[in-house]
Parts: structure tokens; sequence; C-alpha cells
């Protein structure tokens, strides 16, 4: 079967969509699909990467930097000026996570009303004007009040989950209709990669988390010498500066980020019928028929695999934003002066993105996640073990700290991706999605906690935190991993003994017999 340029299926002999392994494809059908005869699918997926991807990175970058900036500002003196004393700092740093995490229900009614291009320039605007904000807070309750803020605008960007796998759509469909379940930016991914295709892209994304962690250091160590200009302190201009580089870059958002592969106008009409039916057969016909209901949420949650993938991300989120937000403090413990400490905190998350992009294309290359996963997840255990054992030597300490960043930051996006993938079904992937973003977040408010001035320097309280709850992801990994596999093998035995029809078996999302789940 082709695609024609009204997306009409015809007979006419095509070159046919490599289909992907049982693993990985929920047997809706044996549809093929047409690559437009001009044109090769990697040479329409590379066009692809160039205008999405570069896009989402950015956005995320720059979300990231100005979520945990004021780590770096910190090292520059800002708990000194607004007299920040005990758990005053930490509790500025949980504020935010308030509003990030209950606000992602009216998150989801708003997105109705815009499409992604406007939505997300909105609140790209709003986080970057915040930020900007905090550069003139004169005490620890305004401090308190844009951390909310930040918050408020932050989970516009990623609510409901981190959602991969879209509804598929016809050109005549509306594409903002069946957007609310899911976070933009990760509907954005969903709608032009297949699944096999989605963890390098998905893992370059989400490390523009590492990537702003290099770049917010070598911007704080520049923006750090500026203090006393305007009779501002540095820290100060830290928030200004990259706060306004934030507002700036979300005009060019507003109109260069596209929406939709039929919306675009770099591809051709027979390009966008073929991007839409690629992922049809890849993902199977799974679009919304009708609204989720608190049954679909009940009948979700008895499925063990879901609670678990929750525990998998929540596990990872408590040493992730421990490290974000407290490396820049650990590393001035070392005898670093301000610039040397933010120059210093930059290697690891450099080194941390690399890794991670290898180990992505590896996994993608592979079609496999759970040995890739706890292979992250044991670099993590040995960094935190060290600099729990460690403390007369610095530089080995320092070293642990590159291994902390490197499983982190790789298993975080390995997990997500891997969970969400294997959610079939609109009703089930927007729960699910949703449900492990939302648990796994609370996990920044233990992480703000873990780290401690009284601590300081060996900070053994965080480091031990930190180590349990990496395990605790490691074995959440290991049970959802042994589901998958019991499910495909009882599936495996039980081929072609189901009555169930197609309509059926689409409702049932990856409950179907049908469906194989990717390990």
């Amino acid at each position: 079967m082709q695609y024609d340029k009204e997306n009409k299926a015809s007979d006419s002999p095509s070159r046919s969509l490599e289909h992907a392994t049982d693993l990985e494809r929920p047997g809706y059908g044996d549809e093929h699909v047409e690559c437009p005869a001009h044109t090769t699918e990697s040479k329409l997926i590379t066009k692809i990467d160039m205008r999405v991807i570069p896009f989402l990175c950015v956005m995320y970058l720059l979300a990231f930097l100005d979520r945990v900036n004021i780590a770096n500002a910190n090292v520059f003196g800002l708990s000194a000026e607004l007299g920040l004393d005990g758990t005053l700092y930490n509790n500025a740093l949980v504020v935010f996570f308030v509003p990030y995490i209950l606000l992602e229900i009216p998150s989801n009614i708003l997105l109705k009303k815009f499409k992604p291009h406007v939505w997300l320039s909105i609140n790209m605007f709003g986080f970057g004007l915040v930020t900007m904000l905090q550069g003139f807070v004169q005490n620890y309750a305004g401090l308190c009040t844009t951390r909310f803020f930040l918050g408020v605008f932050e989970t516009g960007m990623f609510p409901g989950g981190m959602h991969m796998e879209p509804p598929i759509k016809t050109f005549d469909e509306n594409p903002i209709s069946n957007l609310a379940p899911y976070g933009v930016a990760f509907y954005l991914i969903g709608m032009w990669y297949r699944r096999h295709e989605a963890q390098r892209r998905y893992s370059f994304f989400f490390n523009s988390t590492t990537l702003a962690g290099a770049f917010g250091g070598l911007l704080a160590a520049a923006i750090g010498k500026m203090s006393g200009v305007r009779g501002y302190a540095g820290w100060r201009w830290i928030f200004i500066l990259e706060g306004l580089l934030t507002v700036i870059v979300s005009f060019f958002f507003y109109f260069w980020l596209p929406d939709f592969p039929e919306e675009v106008k770099w591809l051709t009409d027979d390009e966008k019928a073929f991007v839409s039916a690629r992922l049809r057969v890849d993902q199977g016909r799974s679009a919304v028929e009708r609204s989720t209901t608190l049954r679909d949420v009940g009948n979700m949650f008895k499925d063990y695999k879901v609670i678990v993938g929750g525990f998998m991300y929540f596990g990872l989120i408590v040493p992730a934003y421990g490290y974000a937000y407290f490396a820049p403090g650990i590393i001035q413990t070392y005898g670093y002066d301000s610039i040397q400490t933010q120059l210093h905190s930059v290697p690891p998350w450099a080194v941390a993105f690399v890794f991670s992009m290898i180990v992505a294309f590896i996994s993608d290359k592979m079609r496999h996640r759970f040995l890739f996963a706890i292979f992250a997840i044991c670099v993590a255990i040995a960094g935190f073990a060290i600099l729990i054992s460690v403390h007369n030597n610095t530089q080995v300490q320092y070293a642990a700290l590159f291994l902390v960043a490197m499983g982190a930051y790789t298993a975080m996006p390995i997990i997500v991706c891997w969970f969400n993938m294997n959610l079939g079904g609109h009703h089930r992937r927007s729960v699910g999605s949703a449900w492990q973003v939302g648990f796994g977040n609370i996990g920044g408010i233990i992480a703000v906690f873990a780290f401690l001035k009284k601590d300081a320097p060996r900070y053994i309280p965080g480091y031990t935190i930190s180590i349990a709850f990496v395990i605790l992801s490691g074995l959440a990994c290991l049970v959802y991993a042994i589901g998958c596999w019991a499910a495909n093998r009882h599936r495996d035995r039980t081929a072609g003994e189901s009555r169930l029809t197609e309509e059926e078996k689409t409702e049932l999302g990856d409950m179907s017999p049908d469906y194989r789940y990717l390990l």
C-alpha cells in the first residue's frame, strides 16, 4: 500500500518501509508505505533532524539553565547577600517544584488553546523574564516569589508527562485537538520519529541539560567578573543576562519553530504523507476517540509495570537534581575561588553529554534499553560510592563527579524514553506518562534537602541518599524489564488465539495480545 498526495491508499507497487522488530511493533496490521522517489528515508530524517531537534534542544537548554543557574549565583554570594542562613536556600529551591508539579492539569487545558510554537514561545518569554527579575530581588521573600513563578512558566513547557508517541492524524484533523494530554516538546518528538529512532533524538534533547550545565558554568565564570558594574553583584548579572538571552530567543521561536509535519513548508506533500504513514506503521492506529476517564486511570494502575515505571524515574531525579543544584558548591569546597569553581563545573557536564549520546546511539542501533540503563546506573553508583568513601583526595572526588553526571544524565533519558515508548494506546500513554513525570518530580523536593550547609564539605547524608535512590531506580528497571519480557513471552505462546477485533486491540493499547514491549 502506498500513499498519494491526498494521503489516500492505492495498490501500486511501492518501496516498503522497513518494519520494526516484533519487540517494537504493536501488531495492528502490516501496512506498507512508500518513500517519495526523489529522496530516501535517511535523507528525509536528516532533514527533519536539522529543522526540529535544534529548536527543542535550545528550548530545554535555556529552561534548565534558568532553573539551575541559582547554583552558579550562590557561588558568587547570593546566600551571603540575601542572608540565607540555615535551610533558607534549600527552601527557595523547593518552592520551584510546587507549581511545577501541581499545575500540570491547568497547563494541559491551556494547551488546547494554542499551537506549540505559540505556547512554547509564551512560556519561554515568561520564565526568561522571571529569571531576569531574580537579579533584582532584595530578600528571601522576593527570591521565593520569583522561584515560584519560574516553576509556573516552566511547567508549561513539559506538562502532562514526557509523552513520546502521539496519535496518528490524517491531514484534515485538527492537530491541536489531540494535544492536551501530552507535553508539547515531547509530543513534537513523537510526531516526527518512529519508536526505535526516538532514543537518540530524545537523548540529544534531554541532554541539553548537560549542555546547560557546561554552558552555565562558562557563562557564570565570565559574567561573574562583572561584579560591581552598575552597582550590581556578579550573581545578579548571571540572572539578568541569562534571563535576557531567553527572552530574546523566545521571539525567534514564535516565528521559526515548526509545529506539525502537515503544516511545515519545507516538506513536499508526498513527504508529509510519508512521515505520517511511517508512524502509523510503527505505532498502530491509536488515534484519540474519546476522553480519558477515571476508569481508564484506575485500570492503568492495575498494571504493576506502570507503577514501577514511575519509580524508575523517581530514583534518578534525586541524584540528578542534587548534582545540578549543588555540584558548584561541592566543587568550591575543594579550595577553588568563585571563577575557578565555575570553570571546574564545566568538564563533568560536557563529558556527560558526549557519553550519553554515545550510549543513546548504540541503544538505538541495538534497539535495546534495559542493559544500557543498568550500565549507566552502575556508573552513577560508582561515583557516589567514591564520594562517600574518599575524603582526603580532592582529585579523586572531582573524578567521581564525572561518574555521577555521566551515569545519572545517561540513564534518565533512556528510562523515560523506554517507558513512554512502551505505552500503547491514547489512554494508557496519557495517564502513564503523566504519572511517571509527576511522581518522579517529587524526587526534586527530596534532592534539595539532601545537601545541607551543615553537612559540608563531606555531604555524607546527601551522597548516601542519592546512592540509595539510584539503587532503587536500578531495581525498578530490573522489575520492569522482567515484566516486559514475561508479557512478550506469554503473548508469543498464545499468538493467534485472540478473537478480538482490531478496534478492541487498539483500545487495549499495550495490553493487546499483539503488542510486544521493547526491552
